[in-house]
């Protein structure tokens, strides 16, 4: 593994690279105009995705660090492969460019005044103002919603637009209240349902494995210490006879009872949650027409092959302490719901750099608004990459808040934190219910708190102020950059 130093300036040069190499390539894709716009915007662009990095990934992967299943470069490996595969493989080839339809710009481009390059603005000066936000939030260790951030710097912009243009009144008819209402209420509902989920994950744990094997080392200490102090008594035929009973309770013990019975049974059925979540939403962008009865068959091949892995694992550990056993099972585990988790929000969560971005780079090569626009692969590459740099540079405080300070983690408690999230953001995809898979992860991380009865309820207090002022704060940055950028060009 290279020094930290060396690993840096790895990232560094890899990540100004590809932003070159990314800029070379859009030069020819925009046909030579409107390049500076083009140059400022990729710049704008990049910064988003590297906070997203630092901010949003982070937060996916806190859990994994500081339960110690992986380190920070290990993190920043999976990240590196799952995170950038999600956005490539399944980022999607095309885009919405106002996303969850929360502002409508008909009434401005209606208008015989209206210029495209406004719209133009309209999602630079959002890149900018999210990214200026999530930097923000992340040097504070608060991990905050990306999605939340871009949504609030689309409308800030675009009621500052419309109020130079319409007047206050129309400006404040474009934004989609109603929307408005749901972010806020997922600020409540996010959190309760991570945390419901995982109290109710990790305390099946605790029930199955995690106290069994407590109460069955218990009893072996108790048994080895009666064996050595019958041992010590001297030779007799009563005590020769209880020397011989306690050694036959103790060689009746299985210490990984629970280990090799209920850990392979969690990791398969948690293998169906993460599958699902993957199909029905990490490749939801990608056309893939599986029938019911195809989608059955491969959960079930996956969660057997799951089942099988774990429990040869299990029986492998035997010959460890049922500490370091556990630690191992659940270490492993843990991994696989944090590649799937890194996979699911590549594909998703790099929309909320590259969604405004490609109507930016729609617009520069047509010349026209569009409802949807399509994204160059290249600059998906340039934006995961993006990403993992993020992760590496300044997510060490946001991955400390979430995988420390909250509450202490294990490899047990961070996989039921993972699986957790991973379930709700499956089911509320499902249902349609607006939630912020940041806010679902930091509420499973309190559930863990709440079963352990060790949560930094303290350290909330700052995290939930940074989620109610997300909005705004990236409402009023965009503003001021629009009306720099009006003025400047």
């Amino acid at each position: 593994m290279l020094p930290t130093d060396r690993l840096s300036s790895f990232f560094f040069v890899l990540l100004a690279f590809t932003s070159a190499s990314f800029l070379t390539w859009g030069y020819g894709y925009i046909g030579g105009h409107q390049v500076t716009v083009f140059v400022l915007a990729s710049c704008f662009a990049i910064f988003m995705a590297f906070n997203i990095g630092g901010n949003d990934v982070a937060n996916s992967f806190g859990t994994s660090v500081g339960a110690g299943t992986l380190t920070i470069r290990q993190a920043l490996l999976v990240a590196a492969v799952f995170e950038v595969s999600g956005a490539m493989l399944a980022g999607g080839a095309v885009t919405d460019t106002i996303r969850k339809g929360i502002v409508d710009l008909a009434p401005l481009s209606a208008r015989a005044d209206f210029d495209v390059m406004d719209f133009v603005y309209i999602m630079m000066s959002a890149l900018l103002a999210a990214a200026m936000w999530l930097l923000i939030a992340t040097r504070k260790g608060w991990p905050v919603s990306t999605t939340h951030s871009i949504i609030g710097g689309i409308v800030g912009a675009s009621i500052t637009l419309a109020g130079l243009a319409l007047g206050g009144n129309g400006a404040l008819a474009l934004v989609n209240w109603g929307q408005i209402g749901l972010i806020v209420a997922s600020w409540i509902i996010s959190p309760l349902l991570g945390g419901l989920a995982a109290w109710l994950i990790y305390s099946l744990i605790k029930r199955l494995v995690l106290n069994p094997n407590v109460a069955v080392s218990s009893e072996l200490l108790a048994l080895t210490e009666q064996i050595e102090t019958q041992q010590a008594a001297g030779q007799g035929n009563q005590n020769t006879a209880q020397l011989d009973e306690l050694v036959a309770r103790r060689s009746t013990l299985n210490p990984h009872r629970a280990n090799l019975r209920f850990a392979p049974l969690i990791a398969a059925l948690g293998s169906v949650v993460i599958v699902l979540m993957l199909l029905f939403k990490g490749l939801k962008k990608l056309d893939i027409n599986l029938t019911t009865t195809e989608t059955f068959l491969i959960i079930a091949m996956i969660a057997a092959l799951i089942w099988v892995s774990v429990y040869a694992l299990a029986r492998k550990l035997r010959h460890r302490s049922l500490d370091d056993s556990t630690f191992v099972l659940f270490s492993w585990m843990q991994v696989f719901t944090a590649a799937g988790f890194a996979f699911s929000q590549g594909s998703n969560d790099i929309a909320n750099a590259i969604g405004p971005f490609a109507a930016i780079l729609d617009v520069v090569s047509t010349g026209q608004v569009s409802s949807q626009a399509p994204v160059p692969l290249p600059a998906m590459f340039t934006m995961g990459i993006a990403m993992v740099a993020g992760l590496w540079f300044i997510g060490r405080e946001v991955i400390q808040t979430v995988g420390t300070e909250i509450t202490r983690m294990h490899p047990s408690s961070g996989f039921a934190a993972e699986l957790a999230a991973a379930a709700v953001v499956l089911l509320a995809s499902t249902l349609g219910i607006p939630v912020s898979s940041t806010h679902i992860l930091v509420g499973a991380v309190l559930g863990i708190g709440v079963v352990n009865r060790a949560t930094n309820w303290q350290l909330m207090k700052p995290i939930g102020a940074a989620w109610v002022i997300t909005l705004p704060c990236a409402a009023l940055l965009a503003a001021a950059t629009l009306v720099v950028l009006r003025g400047v060009f």
